[in-house]
């Protein structure tokens, strides 16, 4: 079975973000493995800021801005540990085993399905 979370997504369609502490926020752009294969190690592919994100980053059009998105990959356990999922697609919450009621990406950010 391949990878529905596989593919790199662009920032403003991520298939999850996640919010935590000082302000951070992560979205997920890519998994590396299936759900039910994640282990401690599991890295996902991230777009992530925060209040002390000061650093050249992406903003949701790929063009560089200051205190915006930064890419690179993190520690799955990580995000989920200290962040609160806020929003994510159908087929997340369905891989990820998360009740319904978290609005979609879209919705989340104030975007209409194309």
């Amino acid at each position: 079975m391949p990878n529905p979370f596989g593919k790199s997504r662009d920032i403003a369609k991520p298939y999850a973000i996640y919010t935590g502490p000082m302000g951070f926020e992560w979205r997920i752009l890519k998994t590396y493995k299936l759900a039910k294969n994640e282990d401690s190690f599991a890295r996902w592919f991230v777009a992530a800021k925060s209040d002390d994100t000061f650093g050249i980053g992406f903003n949701e059009h790929w063009s560089v801005e200051r205190n915006s998105h930064e890419l690179g990959d993190t520690y799955a356990i990580d995000v989920k540990r200290y962040g609160r999922l806020v929003a994510a697609d159908p087929a997340w919450l369905e891989a990820y085993d998360i009740r319904p009621g978290v609005p979609t990406v879209q919705a989340y950010l104030g975007t209409v399905d194309a």
